[in-house]
C-alpha cells in the first residue's frame, strides 16, 4: 500500500512566511498611526464624564433646594443628597427617597468638592481633575460647575 501525495491546487496551500510578515508590518504601521490619536482621547473622555457628573449633582442640589428652600451647608455636604442631614440648616421637607442613590466619585477616583457659603446663595461644586490637587492644566485642571454651563 503506497501513500499518494494529494494533488492540492496551488491556491489552497496557505500563506508564505513573507506574506504573513508583510501583513504584520502593515498592522504595526496602522497601530503606530492610530493608537496615539485614540490614547489621547481617554483623558478628554474623563473630563467629559466629570462634567456630566457635576451637572447631575447640580440638578439634585437644585431639587433639594426646591424642597427645602436652601442648599445643604458645606458641613452637611453632598451626603445630604443621599441621606437626611443633621445640623443647620435643617431640611424640613427632605425627600425620604433622597435625591441621589449614591454620590459618585470623579473619574479619577476623588471626591467632588462642595462649598456652600450661604443658605440662599450659590454654591461651588468642582473636581480637582486628574492630579487631585487645586489648579493644573489640561486634564489636571479644576472642573467647576460654573465653567461648564451647568
Amino acid at each position: 500500500m503506497t501513500m499518494k501525495k494529494l494533488n492540492m491546487p496551488q491556491s489552497s496551500r496557505g500563506f508564505t512566511l513573507i506574506e504573513i510578515m508583510v501583513v504584520m508590518v502593515i498592522l504595526g504601521l496602522l497601530v503606530a498611526v492610530v493608537a496615539p490619536n485614540i490614547m489621547g482621547r481617554s483623558d478628554q473622555a474623563k473630563v467629559t464624564v466629570a462634567e456630566t457628573q457635576l451637572t447631575n449633582i447640580s440638578k439634585a442640589l437644585d431639587i433639594y433646594r426646591l424642597d427645602n428652600s436652601h442648599y445643604p451647608s458645606t458641613q452637611q455636604g453632598l451626603e445630604a443628597l443621599k441621606s437626611r442631614p443633621s445640623g443647620s440648616p435643617e431640611p424640613k421637607n427632605w425627600n425620604p427617597d433622597g435625591y441621589m442613590k449614591s454620590i459618585p466619585k470623579d473619574p479619577w477616583g476623588n471626591d467632588f468638592q462642595y462649598v456652600s457659603p450661604g443658605v440662599e446663595g450659590p454654591y461651588d461644586l468642582y473636581s480637582y481633575g486628574s492630579d487631585g490637587q487645586e489648579g493644573g492644566s489640561d486634564d489636571a485642571a479644576d472642573i467647576s460647575i460654573w465653567n461648564i454651563g451647568g
